[in-house]
């Protein structure tokens, strides 16, 4: 991490599980808590935030705003602009402003936060374990310094990702965050087919999961690709080969690419309902 980022007052407006997870990363990764503040619409919430990591409440954004030089709007994207509206003179370009909110492209961001220089992040769940793919978008592509700094916020969540055009961001989003969610849908399958031969709810919980890190680690650290991998385990006329033929005769491929469109389709639709 940059020594001159632990130097910066960092200012987060939301203080939901991501804002925890971020919080936690930047302590663990050498940020004084003293140097973090927070806002939330919930007190308690706040309040509990602030007593677990001892970081700073703040009463209002404004003045959240004013103290910090970075600050992450980590608000519901239904609730951001709102949010915004009241506090859109109180940015400047001494600002770095980053929002991890979903729907809200950065033209509309650049409407409410005139003269700050500008980023989009996606994080996805497992950001939440020092796992994820965040990807992330800067208003000026040639903003060096900005694009370090935003690196070096989210490197203690996973891998960061610069994407370069709202379309690319779309796509990480889909693929990544919502790509967990599909993740999540087969995992179930296997846990039930599973459990239908008459493992526990435990056993096949445990068989299903470690099948997957197992496959992902495999992945991860083979030289080969995918495509390889899975032939080193397909027999002709084998097992896993009669698996695969029925999964390709059903269109799996098919079906998962449709999915992926349908998701990002209503991601254009909420970024229209959002006003």
């Amino acid at each position: 991490m940059n020594p001159l980022l632990k130097t910066q007052k960092i200012g987060f407006l939301g203080a939901g599980n991501m804002a925890q997870a971020m919080i936690r990363g930047l302590i663990e990764g050498g940020i004084p808590a003293k140097n973090i503040f927070a806002t939330n619409r919930s007190e308690g919430k706040l309040q509990r935030l602030a007593e677990t990591f001892k970081i700073n409440p703040e009463s209002s954004n404004e003045e959240l705003i004013d103290k910090c030089d970075i600050i992450i709007l980590a608000v519901k994207p239904q609730d951001l602009l709102n949010a915004l509206e009241p506090v859109t003179r109180a940015f400047d370009a001494n600002k770095i402003v980053i929002s991890v909110a979903a729907g809200i492209r950065m033209e509309k961001l650049e409407r409410y936060i005139q003269g700050a220089r500008l980023s989009r992040v996606m994080p996805n769940t497992p950001s939440l374990i020092g796992r994820g793919v965040i990807g992330y978008l800067l208003n000026d592509d040639d903003d060096g310094a900005l694009e370090s700094t935003v690196e070096d916020l989210f490197a203690p969540l996973g891998r960061v990702i610069k994407v370069h055009d709202e379309d690319q961001f779309e796509a990480l989003m889909v693929s990544c965050s919502s790509g967990t969610g599909f993740v999540f849908e087969m995992m179930m399958y296997w846990q039930d087919w599973i459990e239908e031969h008459g493992f526990s709810v435990e056993e096949a919980r445990m068989m299903t999961i470690e099948t997957f890190v197992g496959a992902s680690l495999l992945a991860a650290q083979a030289r080969e690709g995918v495509e390889d991998l899975q032939a080193r385990v397909t027999s002709k006329k084998g097992v896993t080969a009669a698996g695969l033929q029925s999964m390709r005769e059903l269109e799996i491929e098919r079906a998962l690419r449709i999915s992926f469109e349908k998701a990002a389709m209503r991601n254009k639709e909420m970024a229209r309902e959002i006003k």
